[in-house]
């Protein structure tokens, strides 16, 4: 596993386990608890997951997946905007780590900015971090003018890095949101790399991915993780897209194929807003 510098004396892995949609369906569970486990089996430490996911079901997943191997595991969970004040963050902390079965969490995230006050969201995850109860806090789906207006606000510049939606279809971020956190050293954590699946009908990445031997979606998430400073988070609900997933970091681009790749998908010339799923 590779990893990236987090915040002050830690590191991030640089490819991570999705949840999104699991919890939803009983007769999945067990599959799902399998393919994490794998995972972690596999050296992916870091599982991605949200109180939204599931109504708390992708927590519970997680929960069983991870008991007995907390240690092994890095562990990400969200707060959902409308949760996120002062007292509801830390009771909202609290439930996520209730249904995970944990005293702590590696990361926590506010999902995406919503009508409580930025400040009083950000002393919530600080005392949660003086308490013990989240080791570092960050945010998601901010864009560059988001991020400045954070580390202006007291205790953001405690935040670690920021997810967001980045794919080869979805490069707005490259214009100013990641060479900004590139320079303060935040990293950048990556959801739906494959585009839900979109993008493995397009004949282009299916032709680069064929000259390295691998499938489409190995090669969509290998590009994510060429990017510096980038993290990538697939979805990894069965044992076939996990071990998939974990062989992405083994594949290394030549310039021909990000040649081609910036042909296909050209990176963006302006700024665009930041795209949310």
């Amino acid at each position: 596993m590779r990893y990236l510098r987090l915040g002050p004396g830690d590191r991030l892995p640089v490819l991570g386990q999705g949840t999104w949609h699991m919890g939803e369906r009983g007769r999945d569970r067990k599959a799902e608890v399998e393919a994490l486990r794998l995972g972690l089996d596999l050296g992916v430490s870091l599982i991605d997951t949200a109180e939204m996911y599931g109504d708390g079901g992708a927590e519970e997943v997680v929960g069983e997946a991870i008991a007995g191997r907390r240690d092994e595991t890095f562990l990400v969970s969200k707060v959902l905007p409308h949760n996120a004040s002062l007292r509801g963050t830390i009771a909202a902390c609290e439930r996520s780590l209730r249904r995970l079965g944990t005293d702590r969490l590696d990361l926590y995230l506010l999902h995406w900015r919503g009508g409580h006050p930025l400040a009083e969201t950000l002393e919530a995850l600080d005392r949660l971090r003086t308490d013990g109860k989240i080791r570092h806090f960050g945010v998601s789906n901010f864009d560059r003018d988001d991020l400045r207006e954070t580390w202006r606000t007291p205790c953001g510049e405690h935040v670690v890095t920021d997810q967001v939606l980045y794919n080869l279809t979805r490069r707005g971020p490259e214009f100013d949101l990641l060479p900004w956190c590139r320079e303060r050293g935040v990293p950048v954590m990556a959801y739906s790399p494959i585009e839900q699946g979109r993008l493995l009908r397009d004949r282009v990445l299916a032709e680069v991915a064929q000259r390295h031997g691998v499938t489409p979606a190995q090669l969509a998430i290998a590009w994510v993780l060429h990017q510096p400073g980038v993290c990538a988070i697939p979805k990894a609900a069965t044992r076939e897209h996990v071990e998939q997933n974990a062989a992405a970091l083994e594949v290394t681009l030549t310039p021909e194929d990000l040649s081609a790749l910036d042909t296909r998908f050209p990176p963006p010339s302006r700024p665009e807003p930041l795209e949310m799923l």
